[in-house]
């Protein structure tokens, strides 16, 4: 597509999103680029453990693929041939990494991505309800938020639903599925903003449309399918 077409696309979307009922984000990579942060909480929680494992950048790329942070240890631990961590283990080890990810974000080094605000602000203005479906937890979702948008920021959201609250992750589509169940809409009244090929796996299996902002650990995705498909939200002044 010519650089032309692509911002007559864009243009065009504007009207699109504004129209839409209700929008509902996911959180890592689309409000912040938390993976790095999330990777660093992972490898911090290992020493802590005294595991000799460290995750470097591809590690975790390839780790990603698995939805949820216990998925994760889990998958990364099966790749001997005796798993040596148990069930209790690896929840006690997940427990540690949150803190450590709690404490990480605490410390004020992962801002929300570029028009992520501004985007809640409109929104607002134009009386267009706003979710959450995301696979990390209520903790991590609360650590980010409540710095990056103030101890209140849960008021901005109609309803949030995390990874634990139903039976599968992404790219299952349960968390947009129990959205619109919560929300009372259908899904065409909702366009969902992701930043990965899960993440629109799971909104498109939901019947949501979705809108991809390329993050730093899916900028290779394949997004096929998308509505649109932009660098960060900042590109579409809405």
């Amino acid at each position: 597509m010519s650089q032309a077409l692509a911002a007559i696309r864009t243009a065009g979307m504007r009207d699109v999103i504004a129209s839409a009922r209700a929008l509902i984000f996911d959180v890592d990579g689309t409000l912040a680029e938390t993976e790095e942060v999330h990777r660093r909480a992972f490898n911090e929680a290992f020493a802590v453990a005294g595991l000799d494992w460290f995750w470097d950048k591809v590690t975790y790329g390839r780790l990603l693929r698995v939805a949820g942070g216990k998925e994760r240890i889990r998958a990364f631990d099966q790749r001997n041939a005796v798993p040596s961590l148990t069930f209790a283990d690896i929840a006690d080890l997940h427990r540690i990494k949150t803190a450590r990810y709690a404490a990480l974000i605490a410390s004020g080094g992962c801002p929300l991505r570029p028009g992520v605000r501004a985007w809640l602000r409109s929104a607002r203005s134009r009386g267009q309800r706003l979710a959450i479906a995301t696979t990390t937890s209520h903790g991590n979702i609360d650590a980010l938020l409540a710095v990056a948008l103030g101890p209140e920021w849960a008021s901005l959201f109609e309803t949030i639903v995390a990874g634990d609250d139903v039976p599968r992750k992404k790219p299952a589509p349960d968390v947009y599925l129990e959205v619109l169940a919560r929300l009372g809409l259908g899904p065409a009244d909702c366009i969902a903003i992701e930043d990965s090929g899960n993440g629109l796996m799971a909104a498109s299996r939901a019947g949501i449309p979705a809108l991809i902002t390329r993050s730093a650990y899916f900028d290779e995705d394949d997004v096929t399918g998308a509505l649109l498909v932009v660098g960060d939200l900042s590109e579409i002044d809405y």
